[in-house]
């Protein structure tokens, strides 16, 4: 985790201490701290993120901590469902959505979390899914390899093979929406009862998916 962290710090990228795995749940050492999922182990995480290799020996000198990467400065990161991830990475034969090529890691839930260059508003075609995320100011990601209750996190595309590029939020999101087109085609191709299984639950009060819609028509 240690070696993870100061290769991140030597791209400028900063980072912090997450709570760490004991076996049982995500455990830190401040008495007073009651989480148990993934979280940063310092009260003022986001100013106190660092690149210093002094400081990320002293952080990681005791424990494996989670190494949590601070979104909104360096990059933001969306955070989509694995079929969505996976059509966008692999781009063909899911319509003609272009392969995205950027820094991609995977959950061992099957969350996929692209970084991009931050600023960006979310597209309006992203924007009104329940399923998809976007983290900026004020939130983090697990990086690998931290181990999680679920398993370890893990890239799909390093940043290495990327030579540590961070793609244009606008050409990434736009990526995400020609693949999620892509996958309303195929999805309408499904039988019902498969539409049906695989439709997401709309998000209250936002516009509903094509999914949902289509859930309610049959």
């Amino acid at each position: 985790m240690r070696r993870a962290a100061l290769r991140f710090a030597a791209h400028g990228w900063a980072v912090t201490p997450g709570g760490y795995f004991n076996g049982r749940r995500m455990a830190c050492d401040r008495a007073t701290c009651l989480a148990t999922s993934c979280h940063p182990v310092l009260t003022d995480w986001e100013t106190q993120s660092s690149t210093f290799t002094a400081q990320l020996d002293e952080w990681w000198a005791q424990h494996p901590h989670a190494v949590l990467l601070p979104t909104g400065h360096t990059f933001d990161v969306l955070e989509v469902p694995a079929l969505l991830g996976t059509a966008a990475v692999c781009g063909p034969p899911l319509g003609n959505a272009r392969r995205v090529r950027g820094p991609v890691a995977v959950t061992a839930t099957g969350r996929w979390m692209f970084l991009m260059r931050p600023g960006a508003a979310l597209a309006p075609e992203l924007d009104h899914r329940v399923d998809v995320l976007r983290h900026s100011h004020g939130s983090w990601i697990p990086a690998p390899p931290t181990v999680l209750p679920e398993g370890p996190v893990r890239w799909q595309v390093s940043p290495a093979q990327v030579n540590w590029h961070l793609p244009d939020a606008e050409e990434l999101q736009q990526a995400l929406v020609r693949s999620l087109v892509s996958l309303d085609a195929s999805f309408l191709d499904l039988p019902l009862t498969a539409r049906r299984r695989l439709a997401p639950p709309p998000r209250i009060g936002r516009p509903p998916t094509m999914q949902a819609a289509l859930r309610r028509a049959g």
